[in-house]
């Protein structure tokens, strides 16, 4: 833990010389995952590249950084599922069929998302979704491996193991992160069992494919998820409770 600390200290320190201020946490990094200059450009990469392409359905985090491109999703006419900030309210889907096209810019935001979504369960999602195609998320540091250090909350992890504890997504989905190119590192990190490391980078000048990236199969380990975590986040609370009627863990579908 103190090597994450000693990377995202470093890292954030020349990330704030590029971020734009969030407009309640300001700078705090360990608040927010920032939006950035030239994240317009990442955000192009990422559409251009096939994951994007070839995906109907996607779960996009509710980043700063990840704003434009929830709009620009939105006016591709595909689904995006996102959650709340700190997933409090769990999770949301963004129609495009039942959002006027005028407000899908407001729709994209992380007020406005609540106001034109739909809200979902996991046994909504679970019982009316289809399969995932792309999970894609902003980060605090990266390294060229696809290695992700966030805020060190871990929610993209907890949201990764609820998706794939219910069945919508495989270790085959792929994992995106756009980032600014003061985030990427080239040092050795060392993924967690349940630290899911993305298979494609985006940043404002480059597109970094990552090859057999890790990809957690271990759902939630609730020995070890903060119970602050649990006693907040209504959608793992419910996952708890779906537990003895899902299929064991070695049983689901790779």
């Amino acid at each position: 833990m103190n090597h994450k600390s000693d990377v995202r200290e470093r890292v954030f320190s020349e990330l704030r010389q590029v971020a734009y201020p969030d407009s309640r946490f300001h700078y705090d990094f360990g608040e927010f995952i920032a939006d950035f200059q030239g994240s317009s450009a990442a955000t192009d990469r990422l559409m251009a590249h096939r994951y994007y392409q070839q995906a109907s359905t996607l779960f996009i985090t509710p980043d700063n950084c990840t704003e434009e491109l929830r709009y620009r999703t939105l006016l591709d006419g595909k689904l995006v599922l996102l959650t709340t900030y700190s997933i409090k309210r769990g999770f949301w889907l963004l129609d495009p069929a039942r959002i006027p096209r005028d407000r899908y810019l407001y729709a994209a935001t992380l007020d406005g998302m609540e106001r034109h979504g739909l809200p979902m369960t996991l046994a909504d999602i679970r019982a009316r979704l289809p399969r995932l195609d792309y999970m894609i998320t902003g980060t605090g540091a990266i390294n060229e491996q696809g290695v992700r250090f966030g805020k060190g909350h871990g929610f993209f992890d907890a949201e990764w193991g609820m998706l794939y504890r219910i069945g919508k997504i495989s270790v085959e989905t792929p994992a995106a992160a756009v980032v600014h190119d003061c985030q990427v590192l080239k040092e050795t990190l060392y993924p967690e069992v349940f630290d899911t490391v993305a298979d494609a980078i985006f940043t404002p000048t480059r597109t970094i494919e990552v090859q057999q990236p890790h990809k957690p199969t271990c759902g939630i380990v609730w020995p070890l998820l903060d119970p602050v975590m649990l006693a907040t986040i209504p959608p793992l609370q419910e996952l708890q409770a779906m537990e003895p009627t899902l299929p064991p863990l070695a049983a689901v579908p790779a």
